[in-house]
């Protein structure tokens, strides 16, 4: 055989090779193929998805393009194989990989728990260590966690050294709408030019009592925090006096606020007009300018308080406000709520107020709708009550209690029910007008027909004007409490006389208004 025939023949048989290379090849392709998809299926069944398909592919490939002309017995296949896809790493690795996550998903995560603590300690804040207590502890991890258990130990510690304060140790201070403008309310020229400058207290005035107030440690409390009810089987209702905890240094008061309805007797007198809510559903107040300028903002007690109480919160017991005492024949809150706008609303036959004010403003406001201002009324005592007013009644025509009839009382209990009611809810607080009461200070019996006839209307609070700093009485059937003006006519008197009723609050002095006209008349009653 020659060259060319032997060089043929090898030439042959490496063709012969390189073919028998190439099918094992392709079955070795196969093969791995079918591992791997089988692989793929038992890691995903075994290890929920946890598999890095990418990185396996990227692994296949090398295996196939470069490792696979190295080997072609069937052992050394499988062990390729095996290695290839981690086999033999996932015998113990993997299954400590998968003891580790599941101890990680059973130990409890690390919680943010700011706001929490931040509401906890606003209610500790405001004396309210039992809910700040609570609010904690009903996290879940609270018992692993110490920066909560010490927070808790802390409020807990507070309401240790707090004291204990009954009725007869708090006082009751009172105000009507304050003045914005000195100048347009005290205009000597003007009707009832007396009047305004007794009873009426100045914005400026105003601030400097609540200042002096929460300086010497008064705190603003609920009339209803005096006194505990118990509701008996045959629907009688049992009262008890209740004590409050506060801290050694603090004293508690109530306030409330008179004839908060802005009446028409009040236009152009340079006190608000009416409340309104804000966009964020918080009452403000409706002004006019003396130019005639419609304004927003905080022109009296209700809007002023509810800043003064957001930035000093410990100056509010558990969120305590103050009492709206109301009375109707002019409407609420500077809404016209009264049957007396309103012929067709009007269901009491004998037109039993009249005033020609009211005819003057609807002659103004000839698109007046009763329903509406009653919507818009009620929208703005719900959002009081839910801030922490409360309300009660100043009787519907603002009446001398102790000198009308009892017929003249019902009439006008029965108007309040029907008109002011509605708008404001049910009350069992009854304030009465013009420092008069129902009784003399031998308290109420079952023998006076006025206390037994609103005791029957859900009356147990009954509250009269004595200026004297601390006078409650709690029996079991009322709490009865005597207030104290801080009006013009108090705080006049109080700069000039040499022992002050009000030294206790605040020194007149400093609180006087330099924009009051002076001296301020005496009319011999507080309104």
């Amino acid at each position: 055989m020659g060259e060319y025939e032997k060089e043929r023949d090898l030439r042959a048989e490496r063709r012969k090779k390189r073919r028998r290379r190439q099918r094992i090849r392709g079955i070795i392709l196969l093969i791995v193929m079918l591992l791997l998809l089988a692989a793929v299926a038992v890691f995903i069944l075994s290890n929920r998805g946890k598999l890095d398909l990418s990185g396996m592919a990227e692994s296949v490939t090398t295996f196939v393009t470069e490792d696979i002309p190295d080997f072609f017995t069937k052992g050394e296949l499988v062990g390729k194989v095996k290695d290839l896809l981690g086999m033999e790493r996932q015998t113990e690795p993997q299954t400590t990989e998968a003891v580790t996550e599941t101890e990680r998903q059973t130990e409890p995560p690390t919680e943010n728990h700011d706001a929490e603590i931040a509401q906890a300690d606003l209610l500790a804040a405001m004396y309210d260590y039992d809910g700040a207590i609570a609010l904690l502890k009903g996290i879940g991890t609270y018992s692993s966690n110490t920066e909560l258990q010490n927070r808790v130990a802390g409020y807990e510690q507070k309401k240790a050294a707090c004291v204990p304060i009954g009725p007869e140790d708090v006082t009751h201070i009172f105000y009507h709408s304050l003045v914005v403008d000195p100048a347009r309310a005290f205009d000597p020229d003007k009707d009832g030019y007396a009047g305004w400058q007794q009873w009426m207290t100045t914005v400026t005035e105003f601030d400097r009592i609540t200042q002096s107030m929460y300086d010497r440690g008064y705190v603003l409390v609920s009339i209803h925090d005096l006194i505990n009810k118990k509701q008996n089987s045959d629907g009688t209702v049992t009262i008890e006096a209740n004590q409050i905890l506060l801290p050694p240094d603090k004293k508690a008061y109530v306030m409330s606020l008179d004839d908060l309805s802005y009446y028409h007797t009040y236009d152009d007198r340079g006190v608000a007009s009416r409340l309104v809510l804000d966009e964020e559903g918080k009452p403000v107040c409706e002004y006019v300018e003396a130019d005639g300028t419609t304004v927003y903002g905080a022109y009296d007690v209700v809007p002023r308080m509810d800043a003064f109480i957001e930035e000093h919160p410990d100056a509010s017991y558990r969120g305590a406000k103050g009492i709206i005492a109301l009375t109707g024949y002019n409407g609420v809150l500077g809404y016209r709520t009264d049957g007396t706008y309103s012929p067709e609303h009007n269901t009491n036959s004998e037109v039993y107020y009249t005033d020609d004010l009211q005819q003057k403003w609807l002659d103004a406001h000839p698109d007046y709708d009763f329903e509406k201002e009653c919507e818009e009324a009620k929208k703005v005592a719900d959002a009081m009550k839910a801030d922490g007013w409360e309300f009660a009644s100043h009787t519907w025509g603002h009446k001398e209690v102790g000198d009308a009839s009892y017929e003249e009382l019902v009439r006008d209990t029965e108007r309040w029910k029907q008109y002011v009611e509605p708008i404001v809810g049910e009350t069992d607080t009854i304030i009465f007008a013009h420092g008069q009461d129902i009784a003399g200070g031998e308290g109420y019996t079952s023998d006076n027909a006025k206390y037994t006839y609103l005791k029957s209307m859900g009356f147990d609070i009954f509250c009269n004007v004595d200026s004297t700093p601390y006078q409650t009485s709690v029996t079991s059937e009322y709490l009865h409490q005597g207030r104290r003006n801080l009006d013009g006519y108090r705080i006049y008197q109080d700069a000039i006389i040499e022992n002050p009723k009000t030294a206790d609050l605040f020194d007149a002095n400093e609180v006087l208004d330099p924009d009051r006209p002076l001296p301020v008349p005496d009319l011999g009653n507080p309104g």
